[in-house]
């Protein structure tokens, strides 16, 4: 049976051949795959800063650095799981319904296929199409939410899609267990206090960045748990949930959010055991990207996202 995993560092220098994520090969199939990562280079939903339509291939360049074994999670990832980069959804520049098709439509043949997608966006507005994607094979799922905004506004210039709306669309379009999703780190100056109280109104437990700096990560963990339970979860990371500090490249960054090593946290320990659909992860802008230090973080985020995959698969 065919086995995907990256190309042997030892063998082939990290600088050489085509940049793809972890070095994986890329094959667009669904056979013999676990998971794979996709690109969404869709950017057009975005309210302030452009350029997010190249965060996929900023991740990927630097996710050459990433190895095969995990020590914090204590597992050789490819001794359980086989991947590949299966490239980018050739998406539609400006047209934001139209591509939100392209994605719904490439994404329902990944997940029937039985393959945990994890997509690198492009701006946080294609959640949305995923979510629909995940919907339409999977029925409604627990959704675990990272981010400083709660990305449930009704319309941004009286538009319905961009990225601050993707979750309320996905909420009135019922791709969500309620009862079973959570919104984590949400902070920063709002326009009324209706931006926030609109998620908890619509049935969303949120936890703010606030909250956590005052019962602590551990607790937080234990909220995130409680709440989902073993329902199938689709995990969205909006990389703005990290301190600017950590991720300048971002098209809304907000102060105060958390350390690389706090997000890291988080995902590993809060996550780890779940029913994945599938992950994805948003809102890289790389010319914002000082000393490529937010693909960085993007990268290995990512890479605790596959770690997940592979504990779950070996049963750790």
């Amino acid at each position: 049976m065919k086995h995907y995993q990256p190309i042997d560092s030892f063998q082939s220098p990290r600088f050489c051949g085509v940049r793809t994520f972890m070095r994986l090969p890329h094959v667009k199939t669904l056979e013999n795959v676990d998971f794979l990562i996709v690109g969404i280079p869709f950017d057009t939903g975005g309210s302030f800063r452009i350029g997010t339509r190249f965060g996929p291939q900023a991740i990927r360049d630097v996710s050459i650095l990433l190895r095969p074994y995990n020590p914090e999670m204590k597992i050789n990832i490819f001794e359980h799981c086989s991947g590949v980069d299966y490239g980018d959804i050739n998406i539609i520049p400006g047209y934001i319904e139209e591509s939100y098709e392209r994605i719904q439509k490439d994404m329902i043949e990944i997940l029937k296929g039985s393959v945990i997608p994890i997509g690198m966006g492009g701006d946080h507005s294609v959640t949305l199409a995923e979510l629909r994607a995940v919907r339409d094979v999977y029925g409604p799922v627990a959704l675990i939410h990272f981010d400083s905004h709660s990305d449930t506004w009704d319309s941004y210039f009286e538009k319905k899609y961009n990225h601050g709306t993707p979750i309320r669309r996905a909420i009135e379009e019922g791709c969500i267990q309620m009862e079973h999703s959570i919104q984590v780190g949400m902070r920063g100056p709002l326009y009324c206090p209706g931006d926030l109280q609109d998620a908890v109104d619509m049935g969303l437990e949120v936890i703010t960045t606030g909250d956590i700096r005052r019962i602590g990560i551990n607790k937080t963990i234990e909220r995130i748990r409680e709440r989902v339970k073993d329902t199938p979860v689709f995990v969205t990371f909006d990389i703005d949930f990290l301190d600017p500090a950590y991720a300048p490249g971002t098209g809304t960054p907000e102060i105060g959010g958390f350390t690389t090593w706090e997000a890291l946290e988080m995902v590993r320990s809060g996550l780890k055991g779940m029913n994945f659909v599938g992950f994805d992860l948003v809102e890289v802008l790389p010319t914002y990207d000082s000393g490529q230090i937010t693909s960085f973080a993007a990268a290995g985020i990512m890479y605790e996202f596959i770690s997940l995959i592979a504990c779950n698969k070996a049963k750790i």
